[in-house]
C-alpha cells in the first residue's frame, strides 16, 4: 500500500507540474525534545483557549455590568467589565491560533514546493485520487492519526470559544426589551419611553448639564437668545436630594434632547398634529439622529436646519426636524413642552416617537 501511495505521490507532483524545492520530516518520536516541548506548547495554547472561553462566558453572565455613578458602591467592578470581557474573549481566540501555527511549525513536515497554477476546468478522477495520496500521506509522515491528543484538544478549545461567542450574541436576545415585568428600575423603561415619561403626573422640568451631576439648573425662556440652542434632561422635585436619580437623568441614553429657539421671522409649517407642542418659539426635539443614534448638536441658523456630524444627515427645523439629507428617513422625535408657572420649561409629556434609530417593531 505505501508502494502504491508513493507512486501516487510522484505521478501526482508530476501531474501537476509540482517541484519539490525542499523537504524536512518532523521529528515524530515521542522521547525528543523537540517534539515534547511543542507537545506542552500545543496542548498549553488550547487550554488558555478553554479557560478564557469559560471565563468569558461567566463574566458575561455574572459580572455586575449596570451603570454605578463614580464613587458609588460596585463602581470599580462596573468599569473592569467591558474591558474583562474584551480581555478574555481576546486570549481565547489568541490561544487557538497560537494552537494552530505551533502545530503547523513544530509538528508538520517543512515543506517548500512550486507549482504553476492550472486553470482547468474542475478536477478528474485521476486528480482525485493523488489528491487523496497526498492526504494520507501527509497523515502518516506527521503522526497525527496516533496524536489525535492534539485534535481533541484543539477541537475542545473551539468548541469552547464557539460557545462563549455564542452566549455573548445570543446573551442580547435574551432579555425582551418591551416586556415590562423584565425591568426592575421602572415598569416604563422600555423602548417606547424615556425619561421624560411621568405614568403618576409629577411633573418634568428641562434641566440644564453644568458638569456637576447633583447640580440643578432648570431653564426659563431669558436663557436662551434667539437662534440659541441649548441641552436639556428631565428633572423631578422628588429627585432633588437623590444624587444618584440625578446622575440617571443625563446616563439614560434615550433622555438627551435639545431645546431650541428660532430666530426672529421663522416661518414654520403648519401641522395639526403638532400644534401646541412647542412654547412661542421654542422648540425641543430628541438630541439622537434616527440614523445611527449619533448626537444632532450642530444648528444652522440662516437655514435653520440640524446636522448631524456622524454622516451628515440634515433636518429641517422649520418642519418639524424632518429629514432633508443624509441617511436618516425619520424625524426627529419632538418632546412637547410648555411654560410652567414658576416660569420654568416643563415637558407636558414623552417625545412624539421613540428616539434614536430605527427598530424591527417600529414599523
Amino acid at each position: 500500500m505505501g508502494s502504491d501511495r508513493d507512486e501516487l505521490l510522484r505521478h501526482g507532483a508530476e501531474l501537476d507540474g509540482v517541484e519539490i524545492v525542499e523537504y524536512e520530516p518532523s521529528d515524530r518520536h515521542p522521547l525528543s525534545p523537540r517534539y515534547r516541548r511543542g507537545r506542552l506548547l500545543v496542548l498549553g495554547s488550547s487550554a488558555v483557549t478553554v479557560i478564557a472561553s469559560v471565563a468569558a462566558a461567566v463574566v458575561y453572565l455574572a459580572w455586575p455590568w449596570r451603570y454605578v455613578t463614580p464613587g458609588g458602591e460596585g463602581h470599580t467592578l462596573y468599569r473592569l467589565y467591558t474591558p474583562l470581557l474584551g480581555t478574555l474573549l481576546g486570549l481565547a481566540v489568541l490561544g487557538l491560533a497560537a494552537a494552530l501555527l505551533l502545530t503547523a511549525k513544530r509538528l508538520l513536515p517543512r515543506e517548500v514546493s512550486v507549482q504553476r497554477r492550472h486553470l482547468e476546468n474542475g478536477s478528474t478522477s485521476e486528480d482525485r485520487a493523488t489528491f487523496a495520496a497526498t492526504v494520507a500521506d501527509a497523515q502518516e509522515r506527521t503522526g497525527l492519526r496516533r496524536r489525535s491528543v492534539f485534535g481533541r484538544a484543539m477541537a475542545v478549545a473551539a468548541s469552547t470559544l464557539g460557545a462563549s461567542l455564542g452566549i455573548v450574541g445570543v446573551g442580547a436576545f435574551v432579555r425582551d426589551p418591551w416586556d415590562r415585568r423584565t425591568h426592575t428600575t421602572s415598569p416604563e423603561d422600555t423602548p417606547w419611553h424615556t425619561g421624560w415619561h411621568s405614568p403618576d403626573g409629577e411633573t418634568v422640568y428641562l434641566r440644564m448639564d453644568t458638569g456637576e451631576p447633583t447640580e440643578v439648573v432648570l431653564v426659563r425662556p431669558e436663557d436662551l437668545a434667539p437662534g440659541s440652542t441649548v441641552p436639556v434632561f428631565p428633572f423631578r422635585e422628588s429627585e432633588r436630594d437623590d444624587p444618584e436619580a440625578l446622575a440617571k437623568a443625563f446616563e439614560e441614553s434615550d433622555n438627551p434632547a435639545t431645546l431650541y429657539r428660532l430666530p426672529e421671522g421663522t416661518a414654520m409649517a403648519e401641522r395639526a398634529d403638532r400644534a401646541g407642542l412647542n412654547y412661542r418659539d421654542y422648540y425641543a426635539y430628541s438630541r439622537l439622529c434616527t440614523h445611527l443614534g449619533c448626537p444632532v448638536g450642530m444648528f444652522e441658523t440662516a437655514t435653520r436646519r440640524l446636522m448631524c456630524p456622524c454622516h451628515q444627515s440634515q433636518f429641517d427645523l422649520t418642519a418639524y426636524a424632518r429629514p432633508t439629507f443624509g441617511p436618516a428617513a425619520r424625524a426627529l422625535p419632538q418632546l412637547p413642552i410648555a411654560l410652567h408657572p414658576d416660569g420654568h420649561f416643563v415637558a407636558t409629556g414623552d417625545f412624539t416617537g421613540p428616539v434614536g434609530p430605527g427598530f424591527w417593531e417600529l414599523g
